[in-house]
């Protein structure tokens, strides 16, 4: 049975309290602040623990003490298949516990997993101020990595070049470019929601802000980043065109589309027209890298390492791939088999499954913050399909989206549940978007 939000009265821990005397704060505004906090604080990850690690546990800690987390039937799944694939993780990484990092390996995918859960659990109640609070600071978040690429890259200041440059691609406040670039697709996706449903004032801060966020992506020469920055846009603007009611809200989304097409060609062929950015453009933009071909290339790896894992039940452990090849797996369904054996290479894909068909339903379900999860799903499938070349199995924002559709998703089928109303029929107000509100 689907776990319901509470009733229209107000709970003791969401009243106003003193908090200073003569202020007075509610203890929800306090979880959102946090809240807030926590999806800014995902883009400085070049120290660890990093920012994210603190803010998170701060949240969650304040959440576990004044009661705000619902944790319905919906996500039972999510919860068991976390555990199930950790579990795999720690069998497989026990032979080599001893080993140089994989202890604190098996930590950060266990604490990572509760964080997952905590998202999923906070959207159970309160859902639309508590996903906008999160999405208005993964939105600054990537405006301050942004800044922070732009500036390194084209060396404002020659004394932080070593930390915001690598290989002459900006990395920010990220440690690789290839994360940085990844991890600006949500942010770049939550600026282009606006732009295509909001009013002339949020349009305009969201322009602004792709004016950030774009830059930085193609700045940080990844060529995954590149790809998902399109397709996801392109199924956010498919599924808001499909699921939207509105003969003018459809055009607009068709007129900005053909004139994003045509800004971005002549931003890029700006870009291009520096020597510095032509030549490094060129380059990452070949198909045939010389770590992707050839019979130990990235592609022939996943190949011979899939084969390797149908005689190891129990996988190698964590971080002991590229013992046997030259490299890592550069595939996170691989990974998992490799690092857990047959037990987290089956969850995982079970896991990843599950999320998309569950997400995909709730995309089409008429609810308050249904933009959102448009949102949020595209941002889910685009790292999702960057797993396959890549391993992201410890991102944060991996995670972070990961718990942030099943919240949605739970939220979605408890606004159904109350109002009694079909997937396609409106809800008792429109759908709102404000991610960029401050």
């Amino acid at each position: 049975m689907i776990a319901r939000p509470p009733v229209a009265s107000p709970s003791p821990s969401s009243l106003v309290r003193p908090f200073a005397p003569g202020f007075r704060i509610s203890t929800e505004r306090i979880r959102c602040a946090l809240l807030w906090l926590t999806g800014a604080s995902g883009a400085i990850v070049f120290i660890e623990p990093s920012p994210y690690e603190a803010m998170s546990f701060l949240t969650l800690a304040m959440f576990l003490v004044t009661g705000g987390l619902t944790l319905s039937a919906v996500l039972m799944p999510l919860v068991v298949l976390l555990v199930v694939i950790n579990v795999g993780y720690g069998i497989g990484g026990w032979p080599v516990i001893d080993e140089n990092g994989v202890a604190m390996w098996l930590v950060t995918s266990w604490y990572l997993a509760i964080t997952a859960v905590f998202f999923a659990a906070a959207l159970s109640s309160n859902t639309e101020e508590r996903i906008n609070a999160i999405a208005r600071g993964c939105l600054i978040g990537g405006a301050i990595a942004s800044l922070a690429a732009i500036i390194g890259y084209f060396r404002v200041f020659p004394s932080l070049n070593d930390l915001l440059l690598l290989y002459d691609r900006a990395r920010g406040t990220f440690k690789d470019p290839n994360v940085l670039g990844a991890f600006l697709v949500f942010p770049t996706l939550l600026a282009l929601m606006p732009v295509m449903s909001g009013n002339a004032r949020q349009a305009i801060k969201g322009c602004a802000f792709l004016g950030l966020l774009v830059p930085a992506v193609l700045l940080s020469f990844s060529r995954a980043a590149w790809g998902q920055v399109v397709y996801t846009a392109a199924l956010m603007l498919l599924l808001t065109f499909v699921t939207t009611r509105s003969p003018s809200h459809r055009l607009r989304i068709v007129l900005m589309s053909i004139g994003g097409v045509v800004v971005l060609v002549f931003f890029i062929g700006a870009l291009l027209s520096l020597d510095s950015v032509a030549g490094l453009f060129k380059e990452r933009a070949s198909l045939h890298q010389d770590y992707d071909v050839g019979a130990q290339g990235r592609f022939a790896r996943h190949i011979l390492g899939a084969i390797f894992a149908l005689d190891r039940p129990i996988g190698i452990g964590p971080l002991q791939f590229s013992k046997y090849f030259p490299e890592d797996t550069h595939n996170s369904f691989l990974n998992a088999f490799m690092s857990g054996g047959w037990l987290a290479g089956t969850c995982y894909p079970t896991l990843v499954i599950l999320t998309m068909v569950y997400g995909f339903r709730a995309v089409f379900v008429r609810t308050p913050w249904q933009p959102m999860t448009i949102t949020v799903f595209s941002a889910y499938f685009g790292v999702t399909s960057e797993s396959f070349i890549i391993d992201i199995d410890h991102w944060r924002h991996t995670f972070l989206l990961l718990g942030l559709m099943w919240g949605l998703v739970a939220a979605t089928r408890m606004h159904q549940a109350r109002v009694g109303r079909p997937a396609w029929d409106p809800p008792n107000r429109a759908a709102t978007v404000r991610p960029l509100h401050t």
